[in-house]
């Protein structure tokens, strides 16, 4: 009797294997699809353009129904300028947590990451590179200076004035624009705020002279008229109510223009199935006219989808340039 109850218990444990193997093996190969609340991170501050990115999109993909029925719940992680956010998504180990976790992703986030720490586009798992942004300066209701004539004649008569803006591309953009006008950052001085409706909140109480700021977090103050473009640092000008700002080409000088990509990432741990299943919601969106016509358009950004592939080579390809123009190797 005990070598026949013997013999059905190790048959019981082999069937029991056998079955969770098989089940385990079927869980593997099925297609992912959100079972709790996605975590979107945004390692800048609320209402300024990676978080009008960030909850455009969210709003597309709840209004189109990819979600399977879930909620986004937006993370917004600034401590260190972005950096605790970044390190924190990049550190998430495999399983559900990773694979319902997103960060907005930017080159203005990636230039400082690589700059200031070790963390690395690698250490990602890129989803979807969705548009191109670019750079303008801006003045205020308050500013001394209300033309970009007048704040060539004013650094050429020794005047010091400050630019406040965001991270990342805003100070690159900075860097690159006063060794193209030949002043020094003592001369022309910048401010650097968590996200750029801090620095458009200080332009706007007269607190320094100059403002830069991508188009989509600057669109509704020029509206109203609180703001006014003065200088597209970009090859070419902007349309709409952006048309009057020249480029610097039409002062004599080189054209400046360092473009931000705004793009998904994930933890680099995500399952591939939860890659695949991100990528197809991003293409999907892209592909709406509420992004094309209501953010696109609206914001003056270039529509510049690729998907997490074509991602992965072209971000590795910005970090490899970007390194070597600071002399890191990586």
């Amino acid at each position: 009797m005990r070598k026949i109850a013997l013999v059905l218990t190790m048959a019981l444990l082999v069937s029991v294997a056998v079955f969770a193997g098989a089940q385990a093996e079927a869980q593997a190969g099925k297609a992912f699809t959100p079972s709790k609340n996605i975590e979107w991170y945004v390692t800048s501050s609320p209402g300024g353009g990676s978080d009008i990115f960030t909850r455009t999109i969210m709003d597309i993909a709840v209004a189109e129904d990819l979600l399977n029925k879930q909620n986004v719940v937006v993370q917004y992680k600034t401590d260190g300028a972005g950096e605790v956010g970044r390190l924190l998504v990049s550190q998430i180990r495999a399983g559900v947590q990773a694979d319902h976790t997103l960060l907005t992703f930017n080159s203005g986030d990636l230039m400082p990451m690589v700059k200031n720490t070790n963390n690395r586009f690698e250490n990602f798992q890129p989803i979807a590179h969705m548009a191109v942004d670019k750079h303008l300066i801006f003045v205020g209701e308050m500013s001394k200076y209300k033309s970009f004539e007048e704040v060539l004649a004013a650094l050429k008569r020794g005047e010091r004035m400050v630019l406040g803006g965001s991270k990342g591309d805003d100070i690159a953009c900075h860097a690159a624009l006063i060794a193209e006008l030949g002043v020094s950052q003592d001369q022309l001085s910048y401010i650097a705020h968590d996200a750029t409706s801090g620095a458009i909140t200080a332009i706007l109480g007269g607190h320094f002279d100059l403002l830069i700021s991508k188009p989509a977090a600057a669109s509704q103050y020029v509206e109203a008229g609180k703001i006014t473009p003065i200088l597209a640092l970009s090859t070419s000008r902007f349309p709409g109510n952006l048309n009057s700002a020249p480029t610097l080409s039409e002062f004599g000088y080189k054209n400046v223009e360092v473009p931000n990509w705004r793009s998904i990432v994930a933890p680099k741990s995500m399952s591939a199935e939860a890659v695949a299943y991100w990528t197809d919601v991003f293409k999907k969106v892209s592909a709406t006219e509420t992004w094309n016509k209501g953010y696109i358009e609206k914001q003056k950004l270039v529509p510049d989808y690729m998907d997490a592939a074509t991602f992965t080579t072209y971000g590795m390809n910005f970090q490899k340039e970007y390194l070597a123009s600071i002399g890191k190797v990586k």
